[in-house]
């Protein structure tokens, strides 16, 4: 980490999470933020994962960049692949404020934005208006007052989902009421499918992921694989943020609302490893939770995943975790003689 960063961080880290966060944005818009220069890759980082082409593993977890204000200096920071987002069709303010808690301590975030963007259409032209460069998927939601939240899902598809490159479907977010109700069998093979024919009537046909909990049951996570698989989705992103407050201290630890960063790697990456094992490794899966060094991105690999991301960290570490995750994992795949392939799912056994 450069002195400019740690300078930079520690300013941010005196302002309330949330103005910091919108700072972070507003420096990276205006070029003052220091960046890698693009993706870090190398023969032995670069993937193709679910019909796409990423240059290295490691990606940005969408709820950072939830406009797409920043996707430009985004795709300079070194990730192989961005997402943006949660869109909802119509824009909405979220949950009141104060509503985003740092816990130091713990080295984590407890979230309860509530899908706070300004609606897909003005997301899908700003996904529209980008250059050329990694792939950029856009995590899709619903809007909380809606009457039918479902279809809220495939109309954003209909709205922005030809200008991304990968769609995100957003059941599992605990910051609106009654989201992850979806996520049971029967009600989220009927969302997908209403999505899945959203996407088929676009004229570019994005791949389709889904996300789910880190909080599901066992059964609950084997009948999700099987949606996934029977209706031939593309992927899923295992996980968004728990409820769970096991082994956490501090003063805002009480706080409602998601929690992401280090207390989440365990459990996030047993849901990992559960998935590999119950699509018997033939669906793509993205890890996400708790990722901090190159370490827990090659335990997220080794548990099942084919690609990662990382966000919380990043509040804690810098945008320079970005490529020294990256840069470290290629000198790991160098060192033991393996390709990313190898290593996806060689150690499922270590989490099941």
């Amino acid at each position: 980490m450069s002195l400019i960063e740690r300078a930079g961080l520690a300013l941010l880290h005196r302002m309330d999470p949330e103005r910091a966060h919108d700072l972070s944005i507003r420096a990276l818009a205006a070029g003052l933020a220091p960046l890698n220069g693009g993706p870090v890759t190398s023969e032995r980082l670069r993937l193709r994962l679910a019909g796409l082409d990423l240059p290295n593993p490691v990606g940005l977890a969408a709820g950072y960049d939830k406009n797409a204000r920043v996707v430009g200096p985004l795709m300079r920071a070194g990730f192989g692949f961005v997402e943006v987002g949660a869109a909802t069709p119509r824009p909405q303010p979220g949950n009141p404020k104060p509503r985003l808690f740092r816990l130091s301590e713990d080295q984590a975030i407890i979230n309860r934005f509530g899908f706070n963007n300004e609606g897909a259409e003005a997301i899908g032209r700003r996904l529209a208006a980008r250059t050329a460069g990694i792939p950029v998927g856009l995590n899709i939601g619903a809007n909380k007052d809606s009457a039918d939240r479902a279809a809220d899902f495939a109309q954003v598809v209909r709205m922005a989902g030809e200008h991304a490159d990968f769609l995100t479907v957003n059941v599992s977010s605990p910051n609106t009421e009654k989201l992850r109700d979806l996520q049971g069998a029967q009600a989220l093979a009927a969302l997908l499918q209403g999505v899945i024919e959203a996407r088929d009537s676009l004229s570019r046909r994005p791949p389709v992921l889904v996300k789910i909990a880190p909080d599901l049951s066992p059964a609950e996570i084997t009948e999700i694989a099987a949606v996934a698989s029977d209706l031939g989705l593309d992927g899923i992103i295992a996980t968004n943020t728990t409820l769970s407050r096991d082994g956490i201290s501090g003063p805002h630890a009480a706080q409602a609302g998601g929690l992401s960063g280090r207390p989440l790697f365990q459990r996030s990456t047993c849901v990992v490893a559960q998935l590999y094992r119950d699509t018997q490794g033939r669906l793509p899966i993205i890890g996400v939770g708790g990722i901090s060094s190159a370490e827990d991105a090659w335990q997220k690999l080794r548990a099942g995943a084919s690609a990662v991301q990382v966000y919380s960290a990043m509040i804690y570490q810098g945008l320079s975790l970005i490529p020294r995750i990256a840069n470290d994992l290629d000198r790991r795949l160098q060192a033991e003689g393996m390709t990313i392939a190898e290593v996806t799912g060689s150690g499922v056994a270590d989490w099941l």
